[in-house]
């Protein structure tokens, strides 16, 4: 936002700022009208936007350079204090910079501070104004991070998004640094316990009980690697944690039936984790959105390992604990395609019958169900997958309570977290083709989670709102 009260000293500088650009601009409007006028009425729009486009930014880029031409631009005075020994680095000038800004370079100046002691030099405004090693400013860096996370590659970001829709001219390898630079960051921050922006609790939906609800969910997906010669690697299996604030499936005539604008909220966290850490980072997202004051708690997982076991230590109290039922519904689709490997109608009969035992009667009578049930002889295959499926079953029995689950309004499939797997993932880093190294592979995790995530975090993460 444009400031509307100046000081005295401030509006005089505006005021004669304001004359050195119409002065040394005039050029460029003067182009500007004579590129509008030349235009018939069918080219005035379209690729005439453009070109106009560029005129504009070229004389935005002339206001940044005439401003910053008679300031000091990190000047701290004959020394500064050295960054790798903390001894004395004397001003040696000024040195030359253009900065790739939304506008295009801003040609500028700045002070230049070298150690003979240790040999080392720094420029203190690059690092106050937020340069990147690349000479981009944090305006640039956001764009090209989001085109670099948001597009299908960073080539497709660089040669077709950035040209296009911000007239940005930079290589695919800028891209792909730039973007895993800010993923990498964004970890460094949670790995260190940071959290962005001011804790914003969620207004939690309520159950059919009229009880306020909070959701966790984990779920892992794999990504092929490659070593660094650009040979074969073995993959690599991100994790994708979420706290949410889903939409509850609550009948129609329900007093506690939210709007019908309301839509799901959700917090991503995606990388390369081990689990105690992903579990710390979660639970500080968790009190980011107030989850302690929902009254009931819900971990909805499939059968990974140790996922369960993520959830009942990193949220105890008192959450109830689901078993994914499209996951669990999956052993019976395998186990019914065993019995009826060529009768497709049967098969699906038979998955069906299963599905709404399980669903409507609970975890113990499907388990009933399959124990008596009648399996062709000679046939090992299908008893051997009987066997694998009641075992999964027994385990995790406790979470597979459909009925109550229903009654409450609760949802029952980790459909949400499964979504974010393609979604904050999959989508980016397992399209055709893909190969990645491990460091890109944790980066770009860290950035599309936060992408994916609320608006608010993104902007709260370019603006140094930390926590």
């Amino acid at each position: 936002m444009i400031p509307t009260t100046l000081t005295d000293e401030q509006e005089a500088e505006a005021q004669r700022l304001m004359l050195q650009i119409q002065e040394e601009s005039r050029e460029d409007i003067l182009a500007l009208a004579r590129l509008l006028v030349s235009k018939r009425e069918s080219e005035i729009f379209g690729e005439t936007e453009f070109q106009a486009r560029d005129v504009v930014h070229r004389v935005a880029a002339k206001a940044f350079t005439i401003h910053l031409r008679e300031k000091k631009n990190g000047y701290r005075g004959s020394s500064v204090v050295c960054g790798h020994c903390q001894q004395a680095a004397e001003f040696q000038g000024y040195r030359k910079k253009a900065p790739l800004s939304l506008v295009g370079d801003v040609c500028c100046r700045r002070a230049y501070y070298y150690c003979h002691r240790c040999g080392a030099g720094s420029f203190p405004w690059d690092e106050a104004v937020g340069l990147t090693p690349k000479s981009l400013t944090p305006a640039t860096e956001q764009v090209t991070s989001m085109a670099g996370v948001a597009c299908n590659s960073f080539g497709e970001a660089a040669d077709h998004v950035l040209r296009t829709m911000a007239g940005l001219r930079l290589c695919e390898s800028t891209v792909q640094r730039t973007a895993e630079e800010a993923g990498k960051r964004f970890g460094q921050l949670l790995a260190a316990g940071k959290t962005l922006d001011f804790p914003q609790p969620w207004d939690w939906h309520r159950d059919a009980k009229g009880r306020t609800c909070a959701y966790v969910s984990i779920d892992a997906t794999g990504v092929r690697q490659q070593a660094k010669d650009g040979g074969p690697a073995e993959g690599r299996m991100p994790y994708v944690a979420m706290v949410y604030n889903p939409i509850p499936e609550l009948a129609d005539d329900s007093p506690y039936r939210p709007s019908p604008k309301a839509t799901m909220q959700a917090r991503y966290l995606a990388g390369l984790y081990d689990l105690d850490e992903l579990g710390l980072e979660l639970r500080k997202q968790a009190g980011q959105v107030g989850m302690d004051r929902a009254e009931q708690w819900l971990g909805l997982t499939d059968g990974g390992n140790g996922l369960e076991n993520f959830i009942r230590t990193n949220f105890p109290r008192d959450v109830v604990l689901i078993l994914d039922f499209w996951h669990a519904s999956e052993y019976l689709l395998e186990l019914a395609k065993l019995i009826h490997p060529d009768d497709e109608a049967a098969r699906q009969r038979l998955h069906k019958q299963w599905c709404h035992i399980m669903k409507h009667e609970g975890g113990q009578a499907i388990i009933a169900n399959l124990e008596q049930f009648s399996l062709p002889l000679r046939k090992p295959t299908v008893r051997g997958k009987l066997a694998e499926t009641l075992n999964y079953f027994r385990n995790n029995l406790h979470r597979m309570d459909y009925p109550t689950y229903l009654a409450n309004g609760w949802l029952i499939g980790s459909g949400a977290v499964e979504s974010a797997c393609k979604t904050v993932v999959g989508q980016r880093l397992k399209l055709a083709g893909m190969r990645w190294r491990e460091d890109g592979t944790d980066a770009i995790c860290h950035l599309r989670a936060l992408f994916k995530s609320e608006p608010r975090q993104w902007q709260a993460f370019w603006q140094r709102s930390i926590n």
